[in-house]
């Protein structure tokens, strides 16, 4: 059974989530605030995140940084949506800048909300043929039952939406793949996102690769993305 943490500071929007989650059989953890959010991390180490963005105590972003950077338990690349009253296009970027993988407005349907958060599972499942289990380009090595991220041995931290993009780009070395293509391979339920969205997660994982040593994504101006582990290395 997978384990979802849902945190937000209104009662009833966490009881009508809780209940929409339960019906479709997933365990569900709540927190009131963000402090009560990495105590149930922590302790629960739920398979996916929904966060309320402006709670008391620590905010959803501030929970999202703390996960990422492993401040409370192990660093980890555990699915994570956001939910918040705000939906200028500014508030969602720096919601993924952060580390998150979706962002919810409200008022949201809660049916949508449990859709979402199913497919995140599905496309875990189905991201590559289940007989690969591990994806191989040049130096880079990714462990899908682990969901793990090496270049030359060293461990490359990405979250699951990057994962799913660096997948689907080491799939298809060499060749330029638009950003349909991209999110069609990476986002889950094929949900329809913007290219600034795209191209920001792409920002991050590019930085990720850079920082391990490898310059190898390269952007083709007007057409999309292209992995090309011949690049030279980042020095």
């Amino acid at each position: 059974m997978r384990t979802v943490l849902v945190a937000d500071d209104d009662s009833h929007i966490r009881d009508v989530i809780s209940f929409a989650l339960r019906r479709e059989g997933f365990a569900v953890v709540e927190a009131a605030d963000g402090n009560a959010a990495l105590t149930a991390f922590e302790r629960d180490a739920p398979d996916l995140l929904v966060l309320d963005i402006m709670m008391p105590g620590r905010d959803g972003l501030e929970v999202c940084r703390a996960v990422r950077r492993g401040d409370h338990a192990a660093r980890s690349n555990v699915p994570i949506v956001f939910l918040s009253a705000k939906d200028a296009e500014l508030d969602r970027v720096l919601g993924l800048e952060v580390g998150g993988d979706d962002y919810v407005v409200k008022p949201f349907s809660p049916r949508e909300l449990v859709a979402r958060v199913k497919a995140f599972f599905r496309r875990l499942e189905t991201l590559v043929d289940p007989a690969q289990k591990e994806i191989v380009a040049g130096p880079l090595r990714m462990d899908v039952d682990a969901w793990t991220v090496t270049v030359e041995s060293r461990p490359v931290a990405l979250t699951r939406t990057e994962f799913g993009l660096l997948a689907t780009l080491a799939q298809n070395n060499g060749k330029v793949l638009n950003r349909e293509t991209l999110m069609n391979g990476s986002y889950p339920g094929h949900r329809v996102v913007s290219d600034r969205t795209i191209d920001s997660h792409m920002r991050r994982l590019r930085g990720k690769l850079r920082r391990a040593g490898v310059d190898a994504i390269q952007t083709v101006h007007g057409v999309g993305f292209r992995l090309n582990l011949a690049a030279t290395a980042a020095s």
